[in-house]
C-alpha cells in the first residue's frame, strides 16, 4: 500500500495530481495481480495487489523505486508518500485501549509510557498509538495586526524555511589547534518561534510575539474515539515472526496489570483484540480431539484385539502427532490456526496403519508365532499396504499444495501438516510399534475365526465369532451371494441420491457462516455535517447499547470510513460480544441491537457480523466501470432496482458519491493579474481560514517526531462571512478576494475509486439471514440476462462469487488430479487395473453417504 497525504486537496485533484502519477509507474512492474486507488479529500492510497507467491521483499523494494521515479511528477508541498506491506503477520496481534475521562494530552502521556514499556518484550515487534489527533505548533495570528504590517503568508514562509535549519559551518584548524564551528539554527522551544523577526523597517523590528500568539495543541479533530463511551487511545502491538503467540500474549497481560497500579483510577485498560485467545481455544480442541481419539481408538482396539494390542495403537497417536511436528519445525513453519485445523483432521486417519500391523501380528501369535516373530512378519507383510494406504490418503491432499491466490496461500499449511503427520504415523506403524510390540506383545484373548471345509471349499466357521461380528458375516454372506443384484441396487441408490439431492439442496456456500465473537454497526447519515454532529449522533446509538446482554466492549470511532462501506457512513461501532458459552447467539443480539438503535431517528444502523474466511466485508460486491459517469450512475440504478425487485438483498450500499456540498472559489485570473494577485497567494489567504498555512516543522525535547508549525486566523474569524471578507495582499495593498474571485456550491464528490487505472463503482449487499450468496448472485445473474445493463458499462461480480469461481475451479481440478495419484499408486501395489477400479469405486460410491449427510442436515 501506497499512502499519500496532501492537507486540503479534493477527491478529483487527488486522482489527477496523486494517483495517475503512481499507476503510471505501476503499470510495468512484473507479477501485479491488481491495482486499486482510492482518492480522497485530503490525500490518496494505491494498493498493489501481487499474485500469490510472489517475492514479496523484492516487490516491496520495486514499488519504493517506482514511488521515487514518480515523485517529481507529483506535488512539491504533500507528505512523502509511505509504502507499506499488508500482510497477515503485521496486523495487530493484540490492541489496548486505554480509556478514562481525562484531557486527551493526559490520556497520551499513559498511551506512550505504555507503548515504551510493552515495546522492551522480546516477543514484540512495533507498537503503535492510533486514534489520536496529530500534535501541532499552532500560530494564532491577529488579522488587524497582519494586514496592518502587510504581512504575506508566502513571505512568512520563506522566513521559516530559511530561520529553521541546520547549518554545517564545518571547523577551523589554526595549526595551533582545531575548533568545530556550530550555527544553532533549529527551533528547540516556543519561545524560539515567538522571537522570530518576520518585518524590518530601518530600526523597527516586528517579531512574530508582536502580531500572533503561539500554542501547542492538536489538529482539527476529524475523528473521535470511544470505549464504553470514554474517550480512548490505542496501542496496537505486532508480533515479531517465529515468536510464541501466547507467551507474548500473557506478558503484554502482566504488565497490564503492573502499570494499572501506577495509573489513576479512571484510567482503564481494555482489550479489544487478542488473537492469541483463537489460538488457545484451537490448542483446547486439539487437546479434546487428541484425548477423545485415543480414547475412543483404544476402546475399540482393546474390544477386538485385547488391552496391549489397544495401547500399541493408543501410544501411535501422539507418537505420530510428535513426529509431524518435529517435520513441521524442520521445515521452518510455525504452528498456525490452519496447522492447528490439519492437526485435527489428521486424528482419525493416523492409526490405519498401526491397527493393520497390531491386528496381523495379534493373528499370529494367536496362531502359535513367538511375539518377535509375529511383529516382524507383520512389518514385513503389512509394510506395502500400509505404504500404499498412507500414501493414497497423502495423493488425495498433495494437489492442495498448488492451491492458487490468497486462499492457497493461507490453506496451504492443512496439505503439508497432513503429509507430515501421516508420514510419522508411517514411521510409527512400521518401525516404533513392532519394536514396542516386541518388548510387551501379547496374543488377545479374543477367539479367532476357525477355517473349515464345507461344500469342498475352505469357509469361515464363524461359530466362535462374537454376536455382531456374526451377524456382519451373515450380511456380507447374503451379499456375496447376490452380488449383482447388490452392485445394481447400489448403482440405483446412488443415481436416487444423487437426483434427489439436486432438487433439496441447499445450493453452496464459499466459506460456513459460523458464529462471531464481535459485529460491526456502520452508522450512515447524509448531509454536511460536522464531526461534531456527527459525534453526538454515534454517541446516541452508543446509549442505546447500553444494557443489552451479551455485550462486552463497545468500540466506537466518528468519522468516515470510505471504500466499501459507501460514501455516507459518519462513523462505525465495534461491538465485541462476551465469551462464547456465557451469552446468546450472536444473531439475537444482533436482532436486539437492531430492535433498539432503531430508535435513534436521522441515521440507519447497518449490521455486519464478523465474517470468516478471506472473504470481503460483503459477500455480495459488483464493480462496474465506463468511461462515461452518466451510464455508470444509470447501471448502478438498474443493478439496485433488480436487488429490490428479486428480494433477499439487505444492507444494500454503493459507493456513488451522495448530495452533499462544497464551496468552489472561482477565480477570475485577468482580473486577479490587474491586481498583482495569483492563485498562490488566494490559495495561502484561504488557508489561513480553513485548515491554516504550514510553516515549517520542530522538534521539541519532549517529542519523538517532529511537530508541524501552523498559522491561521483565530477561531471567530474561520467562517463563511470572513472567507467573503478575506483581503488579498497585493502589489497594491490589500484588495477584497470578492473583486476577483466568486463562490459558488456544487456538487461534492467525496471519493473516487480506481482499478488498474480507471474509475470504478461498487455496489454491495448482505443477504437475509436463511439465505445463501451464491443463490442470490445466480438469481441476479439471470435477471441480468434478462434485463442488461448498458453494454459501454463493464460489470463484474467480485467478493465471494469470483473466490468462489477461482477456488471451486481448482479444487475440482485438485479431485481429479488426486483420483490420478491415487490410482498410480495402486497400480504400482497391485499391477492390476481391475484392483485399482475397484478401489476407486468407494471415492464414487461414498458420495452417496455425503449427500445424504447434506440432506439430512440441510447444511450448504
Amino acid at each position: 500500500m501506497v499512502s499519500t497525504t496532501h492537507e486540503g486537496v479534493s477527491p478529483a485533484d487527488a486522482e489527477r495530481l496523486l494517483v495517475r502519477p503512481l499507476e503510471e509507474q505501476f503499470k510495468n512492474l512484473d507479477g501485479v495481480k491488481q491495482i486499486t486507488a482510492s482518492a480522497f479529500q485530503g490525500g490518496a492510497s494505491v494498493n498493489i495487489e501481487f499474485d500469490a507467491g510472489a517475492n514479496i521483499d523484492l516487490a516491496l523494494q520495486e514499488v519504493r523505486n517506482k514511488v521515487d521515479m514518480a515523485r517529481p511528477q507529483m506535488p512539491a508541498d504533500m507528505d512523502e508518500p509511505r509504502v507499506s506491506e499488508m500482510s497477515i503477520s503485521r496486523f495487530p496481534m493484540i490492541i489496548v485501549n486505554l480509556s478514562g475521562d481525562l484531557q486527551e494530552r493526559q490520556l497520551m502521556k499513559y498511551a506512550r509510557a505504555f507503548r515504551d514499556a510493552v515495546r522492551s518484550i522480546p516477543g514484540i515487534m512495533s507498537a503503535d498509538i492510533s486514534g489520536v489527533r496529530e500534535e501541532i505548533v499552532e500560530i494564532i495570528i491577529d488579522p488587524a495586526r497582519a494586514q496592518s504590517y502587510h504581512l504575506d503568508t508566502s513571505d512568512l514562509s520563506q522566513l521559516f524555511s530559511r530561520a529553521n535549519r541546520v547549518v554545517p559551518a564545518g571547523s577551523i584548524d589554526t595549526g595551533q589547534g582545531s575548533f568545530s564551528v556550530t550555527v544553532p539554527g533549529l527551533f528547540e522551544a516556543s519561545g524560539d518561534i515567538l522571537n522570530m523577526p518576520i518585518k524590518v523597517s530601518g530600526n523597527a523590528v516586528v517579531r512574530v510575539r508582536d502580531v500572533a500568539t503561539i500554542k501547542r495543541t492538536f489538529k482539527d479533530p476529524d475523528t473521535f474515539v470511544r470505549v464504553n463511551g470514554e474517550r480512548a487511545v490505542a496501542i496496537e502491538l505486532i508480533k515479531r515472526t517465529g515468536q510464541n503467540m501466547i507467551n507474548t500474549s500473557e506478558a503484554v497481560h502482566r504488565l497490564i496489570e503492573r502499570e494499572q497500579a501506577n495509573w489513576p483510577s479512571n484510567v482503564k485498560a481494555n482489550i479489544t483484540t487478542d488473537q492469541s485467545q483463537r489460538v488457545r481455544n484451537s490448542i483446547g480442541g486439539l487437546q479434546n480431539s487428541v484425548l477423545l481419539a485415543i480414547f475412543l481408538v483404544m476402546a475399540a482396539v482393546i474390544a477386538a484385539l485385547g488391552v496391549r494390542s489397544g495401547l500399541l495403537v493408543g501410544i501411535a497417536i501422539p507418537g505420530a502427532f510428535l513426529t509431524g511436528i518435529f517435520f513441521i519445525f524442520l521445515m521452518g513453519m510455525s504452528v498456525n490456526n490452519v496447522v492447528m485445523f490439519g492437526l485435527i483432521l489428521s486424528v482419525g486417519i493416523l492409526v490405519d496403519g498401526a491397527i493393520v500391523v497390531t491386528e496381523y501380528a495379534d493373528r499370529k501369535m494367536v496362531e502359535g508365532f513367538d511375539r518377535r516373530d509375529a511383529y516382524i512378519l507383520a512389518a514385513q507383510r503389512m509394510a506395502w499396504p500400509t505404504i500404499s494406504s498412507t500414501a493414497t490418503t497423502i495423493a488425495a491432499f498433495i494437489p492442495l499444495l498448488f492451491w492458487p491466490g490468497m486462499m492457497g496461500q493461507m490453506m496451504q499449511y492443512m496439505p503439508i501438516t497432513l503429509i507430515c503427520v501421516l508420514t510419522g504415523s508411517l514411521l510409527m506403524a512400521l518401525i516404533f510399534t513392532p519394536t514396542l510390540g516386541r518388548l510387551i506383545g501379547r496374543p488377545s484373548d479374543v477367539d479367532q475365526p476357525a477355517m473349515v471345509m464345507l461344500s469342498g471349499r475352505e469357509q469361515v466357521d464363524i461359530s466362535k465369532l462374537s454376536g455382531a461380528t456374526q451377524k456382519y458375516v451373515g450380511v456380507l454372506s447374503w451379499a456375496l451371494d447376490r452380488s449383482k443384484s447388490v452392485l445394481l441396487g447400489t448403482g440405483i441408490l446412488l443415481v436416487i441420491v444423487i437426483v434427489f439431492y439436486a432438487f433439496t439442496n441447499n445450493g453452496v456456500s464459499f466459506f460456513p457462516d459460523g458464529g462471531a465473537d464481535r459485529a460491526a454497526l456502520m452508522i450512515h447519515g447524509r448531509g454536511n455535517l460536522s464531526v461534531e454532529e456527527k459525534d453526538a449522533l454515534i454517541k446516541e446509538v452508543e446509549e442505546q447499547l447500553v444494557g443489552i446482554d451479551g455485550i462486552k466492549t463497545v468500540y466506537s470511532r466518528t468519522g468516515v470510513t470510505g471504500g466499501s462501506a459507501g460514501s455516507d457512513v459518519i462513523g462505525q461501532i465495534t461491538v465485541i460480544f462476551d465469551e462464547w458459552g456465557q451469552r446468546r447467539s450472536s444473531d439475537d443480539i444482533l436482532t436486539d441491537i437492531a430492535q433498539h438503535t432503531s430508535k435513534v431517528v436521522g441515521i440507519k444502523v447497518e449490521s455486519q457480523k464478523q465474517r470468516h474466511g478471506v472473504g470481503g466485508v460483503k459477500p455480495i460486491i459488483i464493480e462496474l466501470s465506463s468511461d462515461n459517469p452518466t451510464r455508470l450512475m444509470q447501471a448502478i440504478d438498474h443493478l439496485a432496482n433488480g436487488m429490490e425487485e428479486i428480494g433477499g438483498f439487505i444492507n444494500v450500499a454503493d459507493t456513488r458519491s451522495l448530495p452533499r456540498i462544497e464551496w468552489r472559489l472561482e477565480v477570475d485570473r485577468a482580473q486577479a493579474a490587474r491586481f498583482g494577485a495569483d492563485l498562490a497567494s488566494i490559495g495561502s489567504a484561504v488557508r489561513m481560514i480553513t485548515n491554516g498555512v504550514r510553516l515549517g516543522t520542530f522538534r521539541p525535547n519532549d517529542s519523538e517526531e517532529e511537530i508541524d508549525i501552523l498559522v491561521r486566523y483565530p477561531v471567530d474569524f474561520r467562517s463563511m462571512k470572513q472567507l467573503d471578507e478575506l483581503r488579498i495582499p497585493t502589489n497594491q495593498g490589500l484588495v477584497p478576494m470578492s473583486n476577483f474571485v466568486r463562490r459558488v456550491a456544487a456538487q461534492q464528490q467525496t471519493r473516487i475509486e480506481r482499478v488498474d487505472a480507471k474509475r470504478v463503482l461498487q455496489i454491495n449487499a448482505d443477504v437475509e439471514p436463511g439465505l445463501l450468496a451464491s443463490a442470490q448472485v445466480t438469481a441476479l445473474k439471470t435477471w441480468l440476462a434478462t434485463n442488461p445493463v448498458d453494454p459501454n458499462v463493464r460489470l463484474s461480480f467480485e467478493g465471494d462469487d469470483a473466490d468462489q469461481r477461482a477456488n471451486g475451479a481448482f479444487l475440482i481440478f485438485a479431485l481429479i488430479f488426486g483420483l490420478f495419484l491415487m490410482a498410480v499408486i495402486l497400480l504400482i501395489q497391485f499391477n492390476n487395473f481391475f484392483s485399482v477400479l475397484l478401489i476407486l469405486s468407494s471415492v464414487i460410491l461414498s458420495t452417496i453417504g455425503v449427500l445424504l449427510g447434506y440432506i439430512i442436515t440441510g447444511n450448504p
